[in-house]
């Protein structure tokens, strides 16, 4: 995973990334990757719970 934490407190899940980073352009170049499980991958302390998740920024600045 990059720049992401998973923490289960009284079944609820709370998700942590850190917006202030980055770790370069996708593969066509418009996206800039900020966090990603990098594929689905399990929930420690909970029962089969996976996530998939990717968060990015437009390469321009601007909202697509």
């Amino acid at each position: 995973m990059k720049n992401v934490e998973f923490k289960v407190e009284k079944k609820k899940l709370t998700i942590t990334i850190d917006l202030t980073k980055e770790f370069g352009p996708s593969k066509s170049g418009k996206s800039i990757t900020i966090a990603s499980t990098e594929g689905n991958t399990s929930v420690d302390g909970t029962e089969g719970v996976k996530v998939g998740l990717n968060v990015y920024r437009s390469a321009n600045g601007k909202a697509e």
